[in-house]
C-alpha cells in the first residue's frame, strides 16, 4: 500500500492531501531507474579500468614473473658478453701473437646485426623496450660467438701448421753427443785445412769416427743425395719447408734418395772423409731463405744449458777447418 502524502498550506495553516498521478509515479520510477543505471554503468567502468578480476590478477603475476626472468636473462647475457670479450682479448693478444697472425678487426667483431624490421615486430607492447634490448644483446652475442668460433677454427689450423713447422725446423744435433769427439770448427771466417786460405766457413764441423750415424735434424724431403763436386764429397741436402734447408757433407755412406720424405732423428748416412776433407768429420750447414746461418743456435732439443754453453765456446775458437 502506497504511503499517503500531505502538503502544509501556509495560508490556511492546514495540511492538504497530495494527489499523485500515474504519470508522476512513472516519471519518478523512471528517474530512479535512470539514476541506478548511471551509477551501475559508472561502477562497471570503474571496475573494468581500476579493479582486476581474479583471472587478470593471475595474468599480472605471470607477466611480472616473465619480466623478472627477462631481467635475469639480460644479466646472464651481460656476463656472457664479458666472457666473450675476455676470449677476444686472449685471441688477439695471446693466441694470434703466438701464431704470428693479425688480430680480427673490431669492426668485424662489433658488426651491427640488428634490424628495424625485427624491432617493429616487438613494438607496441608494454615491455617492448625490454624485449628489443634483450633481442639486441642476443643478436650481438650470437654474432660475437660466430666470429670467435671462426677465429678458433683458424687458430686450430695455425696450431696444426705450427706443430708441423716445429717438427721441420732443424732442432737437434746431426751427430749424437755420445759419439762425437768434439766440434772441430764453428761458423764464421776460418782457415781452410787444405788450401790454408782464409774463407767463410758456412757450417759446423763435428769431429767423429768414420761410420758414426748422422741424423736428420728435422722433418723434410731429400733434395740431394750423392757425390757433390763442390768439395762436400758424399753429400745430403734436405728441404724442411718453412724456408729451412740443411746440408750434411763428407759422408762415408748415404742411406736416403732424392725425393724421400724423412723424419727428425732418422739416420740418413754415416760420418766419413770424402771430398775436400783432412779427416773423418761431418760438415753441417743450416740455411734460412737461402742464407747460411749459424747451426749452433738450433741445438736446443737434446742439450742442457751447460752443454750448449760448452759447445758454443768450442765453436767460437778460431782454429782451422777440417774441410
Amino acid at each position: 500500500m502506497s504511503k499517503v502524502k500531505y502538503k502544509f498550506n501556509k495560508k490556511s495553516l492546514t495540511f492538504t492531501r497530495v494527489q499523485i498521478t500515474i504519470w508522476k509515479r512513472l516519471l519518478l520510477l523512471f528517474s530512479h531507474l535512470s539514476l541506478g543505471f548511471v551509477f551501475g554503468v559508472a561502477a562497471l567502468i570503474y571496475s573494468f579500468n581500476y579493479l582486476d578480476s581474479p583471472k587478470e590478477k593471475v595474468q599480472k603475476r605471470e607477466i611480472d614473473k616473465i619480466k623478472f626472468q627477462y631481467q635475469m636473462l639480460n644479466d646472464h647475457l651481460g656476463d656472457l658478453n664479458k666472457l666473450l670479450l675476455e676470449l677476444q682479448y686472449k685471441d688477439d693478444n695471446v693466441y694470434r701473437i703466438i701464431f704470428e697472425t693479425a688480430p680480427i678487426s673490431d669492426q668485424l667483431r662489433q658488426s651491427d646485426v640488428g634490424g628495424n624490421d625485427k624491432d617493429e615486430s616487438l613494438a607496441g607492447y608494454p615491455s617492448s623496450n625490454l624485449l628489443i634490448q634483450t633481442r639486441h644483446k642476443m643478436d650481438k652475442i650470437l654474432w660475437m660467438t660466430y666470429v670467435q668460433s671462426k677465429s678458433f677454427d683458424e687458430i686450430t689450423n695455425l696450431a696444426k701448421n705450427k706443430e708441423k713447422m716445429l717438427s721441420a725446423i732443424p732442432a737437434i744435433q746431426p751427430v749424437s753427443m755420445k759419439e762425437m769427439r768434439r766440434i772441430a770448427e764453428g761458423f764464421g771466417v776460418r782457415r781452410n785445412s787444405v788450401t790454408r786460405a782464409l774463407r767463410f766457413h758456412k757450417g759446423i764441423d763435428f769431429d767423429a769416427a768414420t761410420g758414426t750415424p748422422v741424423y736428420a735434424t728435422g722433418n723434410g724431403v731429400i733434395t740431394e743425395a750423392g757425390f757433390n763436386s763442390g768439395g762436400y764429397g758424399n753429400c745430403i741436402k734436405i728441404n724442411h719447408g718453412y724456408s729451412y734447408e740443411t746440408l750434411y757433407g763428407h759422408l762415408s755412406r748415404i742411406f736416403v734418395k732424392p725425393g724421400q720424405r724423412i723424419q727428425r732423428g732418422q739416420i740418413i748416412g754415416y760420418v766419413g772423409s770424402t771430398g775436400y776433407s783432412s779427416g773423418p768429420h761431418l760438415h753441417y750447414e743450416v740455411y734460412k731463405n737461402g742464407i747460411a746461418i749459424d747451426p749452433i743456435y738450433f741445438f736446443f732439443n737434446d742439450l742442457t744449458s751447460e752443454q750448449f754453453q760448452k759447445i758454443l765456446e768450442l765453436s767460437s775458437n778460431p782454429t782451422q777447418t777440417m774441410d
